[in-house]
């Protein structure tokens, strides 16, 4: 699994002229899967992104995690994180999994990340032509990669 965190001020998520998803203070996760993503994958990147420490404390530095600011999340599934674009100009997806598998692990995802959280979280919806829109705060842009623990 890779994600794409940013910091937010607000975000949401527009499907079809209707707002499924609104959040202020918090992260927007953007989530690919891969067809070897697994249960431990998901536990693994869901205690990473409550906890990691992104927010401001009072002295305005980065030491509060998502627990401790009470932020929200919105996860959205994204299978161009997996673009491969060595060869040509056109993005090659054949390592995103399809949906078949990436839909229970997205929505084991989700349900993790409200179990580590504590409380619910909004989504997107899989597969969907979605009009994401942030307010990135800091910037602060992070990339995870399960596969890959640094």
């Amino acid at each position: 699994m890779k994600v794409v965190i940013q910091r937010v001020s607000k975000a949401s998520v527009t499907i079809e002229g209707e707002k499924v998803a609104s959040i202020s203070n918090g992260l927007l996760v953007l989530l690919g899967i891969v067809n070897d993503d697994t249960q431990e994958d998901i536990k693994w990147l869901s205690n990473k992104i409550v906890n990691l420490r992104v927010f401001g404390d009072v002295d305005g530095v980065m030491n509060k995690s998502l627990l401790d600011s009470n932020g929200d999340v919105i996860a959205v599934s994204q299978f161009t994180l997996h673009a491969a674009t060595k060869k040509g100009n056109r993005p090659s997806y054949i390592k995103a999994a399809k949906p078949d598998v990436a839909i229970p692990l997205y929505k084991a995802f989700v349900k993790q990340v409200e179990t580590d959280l504590g409380k619910s979280i909004q989504t997107g919806e899989f597969g969907a032509d979605m009009k994401v829109e942030l307010l990135n705060d800091g910037p602060v842009t992070i990339i995870i990669d399960s596969k890959n623990k640094e």
